[in-house]
């Protein structure tokens, strides 16, 4: 078989198991354009080929393997990119969500060990895994409101089916999750503790498996006990996320006392006012769509945060700036404020920029 090794993606066959370790352990293995390319050639090749039963895939932390899976994509590479007039940035999301239909849709197991953080772009690698196991170093979020995005890779498809009104209130707030948390919301599949990782590893190297539902077996067989109470404030999280309107949102939490309606509401003022108003008609349109038809909706949407205004009136632009760029914390959103969003605005991201048969994903089924 052809090696398809990159310096950040090591991709290696062991009998008939298919294995991906990212490897950019200083990037929290960040995705790039190059490691999007080499994850799909990689799942491609062995697709098609009868001799693999599996793909397992990990992270490299930055002590040997295992201790973080990813921490979404190359946010840095955005910002350059879009100041830049740079044609690539369009091609990594046209590209890294193609990867991530082709995961959801995968004709054998695969299975993703996420342990340590996933956001983002590592939910997008993960959420369509046959398997998805978390460890009690499971760090995981979709955090995109905080640098004036929304919750791409899939992100409507998958929140909008946790329970309840769960996936409104990860989508808007960005809160991270440990593995009890992933469990209860429908996000992870299993526990197991991650001092056993190595070895399960090598034992699934190491194991000639007939099938890749002996694989899939195996894996489920090794999961370990975990309380899983139920989700944080799951009533108020119902009660206050099932609000037509984010203004309705954060009325509702500005009108109780309790410490978690006065942290929610901080954490909701921290964030894009405009793409808090996205989000929640994202989340709420995803949960009538198919995977595909949400890809597509969630690839015209990035094209408006970068395109629609102005690069220096980008709320995603200005919110990089803020996290990863200047790092002073201090994003100058426009609006300021929820209740000054102009809803007109938040429609024209819901308008897409091409006819139907020219649109970049228009091959996905």
């Amino acid at each position: 078989m052809t090696d398809l090794t990159t310096a950040d993606v090591v991709t290696e066959v062991h009998g008939r198991l298919a294995c991906i370790t990212l490897n950019r352990p200083k990037a929290l293995n960040a995705l790039s354009l190059g490691m999007v390319r080499s994850l799909t050639q990689a799942l491609q090749q062995w697709q098609a080929d009868p001799d693999i039963l599996a793909v397992v895939v990990r992270g490299q932390g930055k002590e040997g393997p295992f201790g973080a899976f990813c921490a979404g994509g190359d946010i840095r590479f955005f910002h350059q990119a879009a100041w830049a007039g740079d044609e690539a940035l369009g091609d990594f999301f046209t590209e890294e969500y193609a990867l991530n239909y082709l995961i959801h849709t995968y004709s054998k197991p695969y299975i993703a060990f996420m342990d340590g953080i996933v956001m983002g772009g590592g939910m997008g690698i993960s959420q369509g895994a046959s398997l998805r196991v978390v460890t009690e170093r499971t760090k995981m979020a979709m955090p995109e409101t905080n640098i004036g995005l929304f919750p791409d890779v899939g992100g409507g498809y998958f929140l909008s089916r946790c329970p309840g009104h769960i996936g409104e209130y990860l989508g808007l707030t960005g809160h991270m999750m440990g593995a009890a948390q992933a469990l209860s919301a429908h996000l992870a599949d299993g526990f197991i503790e991650s001092g056993r990782l190595a070895n399960i590893w090598q034992k699934l190297i190491s194991t000639p498996f007939e099938t890749g539902q002996a694989v899939e077996h195996w894996v489920r067989s090794q999961f370990g006990r975990l309380d899983v109470p139920a989700f944080p404030a799951r009533a108020q999280v119902d009660a206050v996320f099932s609000k037509s309107t984010v203004s309705e949102i954060i009325q509702s939490l500005g009108n109780a006392s309790d410490v978690w309606s006065q942290e929610t509401a901080k954490a909701l003022r921290q964030r894009s006012p405009l793409m808090l108003h996205v989000v929640l008609e994202q989340i709420r349109l995803a949960r009538r769509m198919g995977l595909a038809d949400d890809l597509r909706m969630e690839r015209n949407l990035v094209h408006h945060c970068f395109h629609l205004r102005a690069t220096s009136a980008s709320e995603t632009v200005e919110g990089i700036r803020a996290l990863a760029v200047d790092k002073d914390h201090a994003p100058r959103w426009q609006p300021a404020r929820i209740e000054d969003v102009d809803l007109a605005e938040v429609a024209a991201f819901f308008v897409s920029p091409w006819p139907s048969d020219a649109h970049p994903l228009a091959k996905l089924s």
